[in-house]
């Protein structure tokens, strides 16, 4: 379709919506129902444009792949949290830490095993730093900002086995569809990474925080006259009602990491004649839904040999599984917004009307831009489901570096992730360490301005360099 003024109207009541109601999904869906009557005005028509969209991109075989691995992923998640995993290796690791210093150094060595989801991250390290928090000598609110950061901020700067990579991925192969660019969508991924600034910055200051910053505060928020046993109740898979089997935890995530890897250079191998090459040449999505369901049997069978019900195996399965019912629901409309306004000329109109920014400025405005809507809405996937396809048709119409403009983008989602009082991050961690979100997230909040300050900047001069 022609450039027209008409392809943006979608994107201008989404993003309304979503800040008005704190909520993505509505803004999304009236968004593409908006779109689907602009194409076709009747009554019925809209409708059935709609659910056109919507079944159209589900039939695409990497979007059902997606679909299958973020059901699966948070399903073995949740066989994991009801063997026990999750509980056996907080106490574990509760029992043998015993200085402020091997406490926080467990926070950031534990990524290595937990790095999967930023939920995952908080109910495995969160109780234990509860439970030892007369130890690490922080205040609660310090405490919860030193683990935040190493969840959202690490997990998306991790190109395989997390929740997170399946969805960068596919917002990042729609677009580039959408404008014809005929590049591998995981590659792109890899070479942003980098350019994750926000994620990168955060990092370190959370860093700083642990090693080098000195509380002025010796009360732990909240938490001053608590019973340091009293941990066990901070969150459900953490009870005592529930065993303790650290191995329920430990085995079911190496497997997964290594079949990852191991199916990933399997697939890649035939077409590449070096040991890195086979990883570019993959098809990592698929190599990484195949690894999933396997674990997924091993664990199965893992669990049934110690005696787990396999009526309660399938329970925690699909209980953790339809935790990422609203992401995939969310995924399915973003995927059907991206096709109506595509249709609607979208591409066309932003290369016709974005000559007028000075090129060196896109990158910083995508991330300010970004930011902003994602503290407002609190959802760093949101964010980039509604960004990513304008980003890069910037990118495209400006001649601008993709994996630049595509990791301003995953930061400015980020930013919002950690910062949003109405992120899942803040009030999970919140909830966990009994804080109050709202004075939470105003402690987190000025520390993550100077970190979007520092990515500013960045941005301002490696597109002056480019």
């Amino acid at each position: 379709m022609e450039s027209s003024w008409v392809s943006i109207i979608p994107f201008l009541i989404v993003i309304p919506i979503a800040i008005f109601t704190k909520q993505v999904l509505p803004g999304l869906f009236l968004g593409l129902l908006v779109g689907a009557y602009l194409i076709d005005h009747s009554i019925v028509g809209g409708v059935e444009k709609l659910l056109h969209y919507v079944v159209q991109a589900l039939r695409n075989k990497s979007n059902i792949e997606i679909v299958v691995f973020l059901y699966a992923f948070s399903g073995l998640i949740g066989m994991i949290k009801m063997a026990g995993g999750v509980k056996g290796f907080v106490e574990t690791a509760a029992e043998r830490i015993d200085t402020r210093k091997k406490a926080l150094i467990l926070t950031y060595v534990s990524t290595i095993g937990t790095f999967s989801a930023p939920t995952f991250r908080f109910v495995t390290i969160a109780p234990i730093m509860r439970a030892l928090l007369k130890k690490v000598k922080m205040t609660t609110a310090e405490l919860g900002f030193v683990i935040e950061t190493t969840a959202t901020p690490v997990i998306v700067l991790i190109p395989v086995a997390t929740a997170f990579v399946g969805y960068m991925v596919s917002i990042i192969q729609m677009a580039i569809d959408h404008q014809g660019i005929k590049q591998d969508a995981y590659s792109l991924f890899i070479q942003s990474i980098p350019y994750n600034f926000f994620s990168i910055v955060i990092i370190l200051v959370g860093i700083y925080f642990s090693f080098f910053h000195h509380s002025t505060s010796t009360a732990p928020m909240k938490l001053e006259e608590e019973d340091e046993k009293d941990w066990h109740d901070c969150h459900p898979c953490v009870s005592k009602d529930l065993p303790s089997k650290p191995w329920n935890l430990l085995v079911p995530l190496l497997v997964v990491i290594s079949l990852t890897l191991l199916l990933t250079w399997w697939s890649g191998h035939h077409e590449s004649h070096s040991f890195f090459e086979a990883f570019i040449k993959a098809d990592v999505l698929e190599a990484m839904v195949v690894a999933l369901i396997i674990t997924t049997l091993i664990t199965l069978i893992f669990f049934l040999f110690q005696r787990f019900t396999l009526q309660n195996l399938l329970n925690g399965f699909i209980t953790g599984g339809n935790d990422l019912m609203s992401v995939i629901l969310l995924l399915s409309v973003v995927w059907g917004l991206s096709a109506v306004t595509e249709d609607l000329g979208f591409s066309n109109f932003v290369t016709a009307h974005s000559k007028w920014i000075p090129q060196m400025f896109v990158t910083p405005f995508m991330f300010i831009f970004g930011a902003a809507i994602s503290y407002f809405i609190g959802s760093a996937w949101g964010t980039w489901g509604i960004l990513m396809p304008l980003g890069v048709s910037l990118a495209s119409s400006a001649d601008l570096s993709l994996p630049l403009i595509i990791g301003a983008v995953f930061a400015s989602g980020s930013f919002g992730a950690f910062s949003s009082p109405l992120s899942d991050d803040t009030n999970t961690i919140a909830k966990i360490l009994d804080l109050s979100v709202i004075e939470y997230a105003k402690y987190k909040l000025k520390p993550a301005l100077i970190a979007a300050g520092i990515t500013v900047a960045f941005y301002l001069v490696v597109s002056f360099l480019f």
